[in-house]
């Protein structure tokens, strides 16, 4: 626990340097090296450790997070550190100012240890895309660490930080938490500034923790929230309480609406009183013919153990998971295309299209098919409609149900080096999708392990028409939107026609799973509340 371990640091029972050189002194073994977590180093972090002690021993204030050590994917920016999206095309870009999470752990004395890997420029879920090399999962270096905030999720694994900031576009934090076991928070889209990160999609990407419990992010989130001048998209932080608010969540009717319209209701709910009664609804998805059907077991026995020790009622529900897939990664494809523009050797870096990997490749090629102009609107527009469609069903969902509970990912971690189709890797991303369409907070907290063995017969049956929202079949007749990805040149979308997905078999192992848990927009101590049960 972060909390206690900042009590000792703050009363002299550990000093900040000591916690310094111990995770310092992991890092330089073989051991970690194999693991390929840490690109650059700080050189400054024993000196501002050493003033941390300093003003300990002189009893003078110091920060929330007094010589707490943190990893930093290396997609947002510190000052006169490289900052390379894992790229080529970034190798020698030293960032010229703090992001603004930089700036407010700066503020509370946590130390920067380094920038840590991750596959390139967040273009992956395995984090085997990385010019750097692939990194490895602490918990079996024969296995994916997942991706794209691999280097993030591994270092928290292999206890070489306290904690460690990543990025989140449809899963880039809780997929790789999932894989590594340990906890990852997806806050709401606006809670968090995203001033400093190179985000390669505007309306989805979000910053946020990876720690060892629910407890040390939220202790790591209230940090790191609240309103940014420097961007537009963020607000005032919303109310807290967690379970106590939510029986007056459920009268203010403010579950799954958009940032915008909570920002109204927010002085109502700040000025009332909680209610004493915490009984909660689970929305507990009915995933077996997206996952493993041991995982979803697994998923369903945990949720329904937990509800029965908190009088907690459970109802089954649905999300629209055939459509997210598709809707995401058309979007995805678009803003990054134009997002990479300013790549080109004269402005950042060297020219991205002729030094990238094959995956940041097929997505600038993907979007560039889209928006050509003989396709204005055909994609990108009914895309939109997709979207807004998922989040009215968002809203539906949590006009009944206070949380959502689904797995983080499908399937566990494959073997590093193994030949997955684009439309497999893709696919990993299916039940984390949604919460970046609508914007809504989500957590991945590990769940437990399971034999290799037991993918047999899950994830071979699925048939990616239905896990992926395939063009033939995906029409949106409740979206006002038309079809969407229809036409036979949408397969440049997952590189070719839509096959039966197999799960690759290997040697028996056991391998860790997750579970998710979505709430309404800014309802994080919420989904803290919920999760602690869980761990607890």
């Amino acid at each position: 626990m972060l909390k206690q371990k900042i009590q000792k640091i703050k009363s002299g029972k550990l000093k900040a340097v000591d916690n310094l050189m111990q995770f310092s002194k992991k890092i330089a073994t073989p051991k970690t090296k194999k693991l390929n977590i840490f690109l650059h180093l700080n050189k400054n972090a024993i000196e501002q450790a050493k003033e941390i002690d300093k003003r300990i021993k002189q009893k003078k204030q110091t920060g929330k997070l007094a010589g707490l050590c943190f990893a930093v994917k290396s997609n947002i920016c510190v000052k006169n550190l490289t900052t390379n999206c894992g790229s080529k095309v970034l190798e020698n870009f030293v960032a010229p100012f703090n992001a603004t999470v930089i700036n407010k752990l700066k503020t509370e004395d946590a130390i920067i240890l380094g920038m840590i890997n991750m596959d390139e420029f967040a273009c992956g879920a395995s984090g085997e895309t990385s010019a750097f090399g692939p990194t490895r999962n602490p918990t079996d270096p024969q296995l994916i660490p997942g991706g794209s905030s691999s280097g993030s999720a591994a270092a928290v694994a292999a206890d070489l930080c306290d904690f460690a900031l990543g990025s989140d576009t449809g899963g880039s934090i809780r997929n790789p938490a999932s894989h590594c076991n340990v906890v990852g928070l997806k806050p709401t889209y606006g809670s968090v500034s995203r001033y400093g990160l190179i985000d390669m999609t505007m309306s989805f990407d979000q910053i946020g923790p990876l720690t060892k419990t629910p407890e040390d992010a939220q202790l790591i989130f209230n940090i790191i929230k609240g309103q940014d001048n420097f961007d537009t998209t963020t607000g005032p932080s919303e109310q807290e309480g967690g379970l106590d608010y939510i029986n007056l969540r459920r009268t203010q009717r403010v579950g799954g609406r958009d940032p915008q319209d909570l920002q109204t209701i927010t002085p109502k709910i700040n000025n009332a009183k909680p209610h004493p009664n915490k009984k909660l609804t689970i929305g507990l998805v009915n995933t077996e013919k997206f996952c493993s059907k041991q995982i979803s077991e697994i998923i369903k026995q945990k949720t329904h153990k937990i509800a029965e020790q908190n009088n907690w009622k459970i109802k089954s529900v649905n999300l629209p998971l055939d459509i997210a897939l598709e809707t995401y990664y058309i979007i995805v494809y678009t803003e990054f295309f134009s997002a990479t523009r300013k790549f080109d050797s004269r402005r950042f870096g060297i020219e991205i299209d002729k030094f990238s990997g094959p995956e940041v490749i097929r997505r600038i090629i993907g979007g560039k098919e889209i928006t050509q102009e003989e396709f204005a609107g055909k994609y990108y527009r009914h895309a939109l409609k997709a979207k807004n469609y998922i989040k009215e069903q968002f809203e539906k969902i949590f006009k009944e149900v206070d949380i959502i509970i689904l797995p983080t990912v499908p399937k566990p971690p494959h073997k590093i080096g193994d030949s997955l189709s684009v439309q497999e890797m893709y696919a990993y991303d299916i039940f984390t999708t949604p919460a970046n369409i609508s914007g809504i907070p989500a957590i991945s907290i590990p769940a437990g392990e399971i034999e290799e063995d037991f993918q047999k017969g899950g994830l071979d049956n699925i048939n990616l028409r239905k896990a992926q929202g395939a063009r033939k079949n995906f029409t949106l007749n409740n979206a006002k939107g038309g079809r969407v990805g229809k036409d036979s040149k949408s397969k440049i979308f997952y590189g070719g026609d839509l096959q039966n997905l197999q799960t690759k078999k290997t040697e028996q192992t056991r391998k860790p799973i997750s579970l998710q848990i979505m709430a309404p927009h800014f309802q994080e101590d919420l989904i803290f509340s919920v999760a602690n049960k869980f761990i607890n």
